[in-house]
C-alpha cells in the first residue's frame, strides 16, 4: 500500500514538474519595438511571403490596405525617408512615409520591421528611371540603355516598428 501510494505521489511530482517546463518554454521573451508615425501592432502581420502573394495579384492603380513583417534592406542615408523591404524570391517593396511625416533610423538595415499602411503597383516611367540613374552618377551608357518603364512593388506606410 506504501509503494502505490509513494508511486502514485511520485508520479503527480513529475507530471507537475513537467508542466513548468512547458510554460517556461512558452514564455519567450517579447521583442522590443521603436514605433514610428502612427501606433501600431504587431499583432496579425502577413509575412514577407504571403505579402508577395498579395503584390502579385495588384494590377498599376490597385491598393490595398495590409500590414506584413519583414526585414529591411537599405535606409535612404539623407534623411531616413525611405526603405526597401525584402519580400523573398529577390523582389522588394520601396517604402515612403505618409504625408512624409516621419523618417526612420538611417542604420537599422537588416532589422525586423513591421509595416501597416497601402500596398500598390507603380510603373515608373522611363525619363523618371533616367533622372534616378543620374543622380545615382550612372555612366551615360547605363542611362541610354533604360529604355522600358520599370514595374515596382511600392508601398505608403502609416505606422512603423523596427526591432530594437
Amino acid at each position: 500500500m506504501k509503494t502505490k501510494i509513494a508511486t502514485l505521489l511520485a508520479l503527480v511530482v513529475l507530471t507537475a514538474c513537467g508542466k513548468k517546463n512547458e510554460e517556461i518554454k512558452e514564455k519567450a521573451p517579447e521583442k522590443v519595438f521603436a514605433v514610428f508615425g502612427d501606433s501600431i501592432s504587431k499583432d496579425n502581420a502577413l509575412t514577407a511571403e504571403q505579402m508577395l502573394n498579395k503584390y502579385q495579384t495588384l494590377k498599376s492603380g490597385d491598393t490595398l490596405n495590409v500590414k506584413f513583417s519583414t526585414k529591411i534592406n537599405e535606409i535612404c542615408q539623407n534623411k531616413g525617408c525611405w526603405m526597401t523591404l525584402d519580400l523573398g524570391n529577390e523582389q522588394q517593396a520601396f517604402v515612403k512615409f505618409k504625408d512624409y511625416g516621419f523618417f526612420v533610423p538611417m542604420n537599422a538595415q537588416n532589422r525586423e520591421v513591421v509595416v501597416e499602411g497601402k500596398a500598390f503597383i507603380e510603373e515608373t516611367p522611363v525619363a523618371e528611371l533616367k533622372h534616378y540613374a543620374e543622380d545615382e552618377g550612372k555612366s551615360q551608357a547605363a542611362i541610354d540603355s533604360i529604355t522600358a518603364p520599370k514595374k515596382e512593388l511600392k508601398f505608403l506606410a502609416h505606422g512603423v516598428l523596427i526591432a530594437k
